[in-house]
């Protein structure tokens, strides 16, 4: 009993300084937050002046000269229309003359392929009793030229190099029968060639003005 009485004069005497204690924490948690709210504020106002401000001249130059940095470094690794223009048309024409040839072989029909410095065409003909007839496959009826490529020349052993009019390929039931050599310009003045040797043995694809002894 005397236990009871004790410990409960100790919880009446304890329960202000608790009850102080607590009020004091509450107290310092508040003026905590108001500190760091404050911190904030400030951080915030700071923020929006220099938003409000606006990039100072000096920014303004590192960026440029950051982005001119990169364009440099880029623009070149992008590959050009004109340049793409080009090397296509040079493979979409020794694909022409790989397929050609091989028609030729397998109907026994031959064919005729007129390259046209003058109307920058390559047109492909049949040949029927010695007439010359348009084929009845309707892959050589796609246009094969790319805007901005030019023919530059032709060199074949019959001939010579040729740079203006019409030049014939024949290709007979053994293939091509003549070696040919086709030069394709590009808009900006660059080169591919492009070579076939007779019956179907090779046609190569090389960047530039290439030569080769027929």
């Amino acid at each position: 009993m005397t236990f009871n009485v004790r410990r409960a004069t100790c919880d009446a005497v304890e329960q202000p300084d608790r009850i102080a204690r607590s009020k004091r924490h509450a107290e310092s948690c508040t003026r905590k937050t108001e500190h760091r709210a404050g911190h904030v504020a400030c951080f915030t106002s700071h923020v929006a002046r220099r938003t409000n401000r606006g990039f100072t001249l000096i920014e303004m130059a590192v960026v440029i000269v950051i982005i001119s940095m990169v364009a440099m470094i880029v623009l070149p690794l992008l590959p050009s229309t004109d340049t793409a223009n080009l090397r296509n048309t040079a493979r979409s024409l020794a694909t022409v003359i790989r397929y050609l040839g091989d028609r030729a072989v397998t109907t026994k029909v031959p064919h005729r392929m007129l390259l046209d410095m003058g109307d920058n065409t390559v047109t492909v003909k049949k040949i029927v009793v010695g007439e010359e007839v348009l084929p009845d496959d309707p892959f050589f009826s796609r246009k094969i030229m790319a805007e901005g490529v030019s023919i530059e020349d032709v060199e074949i052993p019959r001939l010579g190099k040729v740079a203006e009019g019409t030049v014939r390929a024949d290709f007979g039931v053994s293939g091509l029968e003549d070696s040919i050599v086709i030069h394709l310009k590009g808009a900006k003045g660059d080169h591919y060639t492009v070579m076939a040797l007779p019956n179907g043995r090779r046609v190569e694809v090389l960047e530039g003005y290439q030569e080769m002894k027929l």
